[in-house]
């Protein structure tokens, strides 16, 4: 097993247990090689959702470039909602888990057909 098998693995565990999510892996993993070498660096690696310039970040490379998505308020909505439901006091939030929660919240699954 590769190191970026064993990440989506992390992944997915996460998804199950602090996510309450059944993961779609097929998707999962489409996500985690589109986030590219990010997920091999500690930094890049997660979303610090403290930071209003991370958010910034996700919002207008993720949503906006990636996704194809109109900015708005429910853009915002949509990443506080997945910070919440991933556990605000959860450390490391993994940037592929964020971003797949936002594909599947968005109905966007197609991106990564």
């Amino acid at each position: 097993m590769g190191k970026r098998d064993e990440l989506i693995a992390r992944y997915a565990d996460d998804l199950r247990n602090k996510c309450k999510v059944t993961p779609d892996m097929d998707l999962l993993t489409k996500v985690t090689i589109g986030c590219g070498p990010a997920i091999y660096n500690a930094d890049s690696a997660t979303v610090a959702a403290g930071q209003a310039t991370e958010i910034a970040t996700v919002k207008n490379n993720f949503l906006i470039k990636k996704l194809g998505l109109k900015d708005g308020p429910q853009l915002d909505d949509a990443i506080n909602s997945v910070i919440e439901t991933y556990g605000k006091s959860e450390r490391n939030k993994y940037r592929a888990v964020v971003y797949y929660m936002l594909v599947k919240h968005f109905g966007k699954e197609k991106v990564y057909a």
